[in-house]
């Protein structure tokens, strides 16, 4: 009877489901990192790029999207007193803004946040808005990371 159990017990997996995902094409790269959703209260998380899909077009299938390439980050970090930064995302673009005038305030940039002592002011172009309400700055493409914040 133990025998049987046992039997059954190493037959259970095989008569369970699997999920039928698959990354058709790939690539073997190196580095990456971990980007995290949530969609209907769902978390998923896809980390590195060992096996990454070919930098192309995106690979859909249901609900599911996965583009390749290298991914970057680009965000911002909020200095106490200092004017609001945001970014907003608009094609293949990220835009940093904060209002105008920001008397005092400089935007400058980092691309290693641990290093405190990194922060360089911007040299790109910075554009303000008709009424001169919004200075903004458009990143294109995002490429690594890249850390904005406002500073003296």
């Amino acid at each position: 009877m133990k025998k049987l159990i046992f039997l059954f017990g190493l037959l259970l997996p095989a008569l369970c489901q699997a999920q039928s995902y698959s990354i058709d094409w790939y690539k073997v790269a190196g580095g990456g990192g971990t980007s995290v959703g949530t969609t209907g209260g769902t978390v998923y998380s896809v980390s590195g790029t060992i096996g990454q899909q070919d930098a192309s077009t995106a690979m859909t299938g249901g609900n599911y999207s996965l583009t390749g390439g290298f991914w970057s980050l680009i965000s911002l970090v909020q200095t106490a007193g200092a004017p609001l930064l945001t970014i907003t995302h608009s094609g293949n673009s990220a835009i940093i803004s904060w209002p105008s005038p920001s008397t005092g305030f400089f935007l400058q940039t980092n691309s290693i946040l641990a290093q405190s002592n990194n922060w360089v002011n911007y040299t790109g172009s910075i554009v303000t808005n008709g009424p001169g309400t919004t200075n903004s700055v458009t990143i294109t493409p995002p490429v690594g990371n890249l850390f904005f914040r406002l500073g003296p």
